[in-house]
């Protein structure tokens, strides 16, 4: 990739880092930054502190089954909007991807983390991803998927990201 590319990106070509954090005074990542206590109630890193365990963020496996338009981009790209809104993210980016002769991919890239999904319209199935950290509540997405796609029929898996790291890591509370 050329230097032009990279500098179109954001990146910063001498430190690595991007625009969005050398404009809130994070170090680029070739600057040693001081661990803090993660348990800090007053830390900004967004990881999530509850019931005395500290993780990245909660991750939701939902399946979207017997859906309707799982084929149709902008209502794919209209639920990742009402769900990034209703979940209280921050919208960065929406890619999606229309396959031929059916089907879409796509990802929605948040301040918070991201939404994808990967649908099989042709048996009302979409597989979406949704992984928030900080204050965001992704559990809110799972009745807009249902809504979005016409559906009661919405199974989810919750996985707590970074869980046990913390302490793993030899840190304590």
């Amino acid at each position: 990739m050329k230097d032009i590319n990279l500098f179109q990106l954001g990146y910063g070509l001498e430190t690595g880092a991007q625009e969005e954090d050398t404009t809130r005074g994070l170090a680029p990542a070739n600057q040693s930054v001081l661990p803090r206590d993660v348990f800090d109630e007053d830390r900004d890193d967004h990881f999530i502190r509850r019931d005395g365990s500290v993780f990245a963020g909660t991750h939701l496996i939902i399946e979207v089954v017997d859906g309707e338009g799982l084929d149709d981009e902008a209502r794919i790209q209209q639920a990742f909007r009402d769900c990034v809104e209703t979940c209280g993210a921050t919208l960065l980016h929406i890619h999606t991807h229309k396959f031929s002769p059916q089907g879409v991919s796509g990802v929605a890239v948040l301040a918070e983390s991201h939404i994808s999904v990967h649908t099989w319209p042709e048996i009302g199935y979409g597989a979406f991803d949704v992984f928030m950290c900080g204050d965001a509540e992704p559990w809110k997405a799972v009745d807009v998927l249902g809504r979005a796609f016409s559906t009661a029929d919405v199974r989810v898996k919750e996985l707590k990201r970074g869980e046990g790291v913390v302490a793993e890591a030899g840190i304590a509370a």
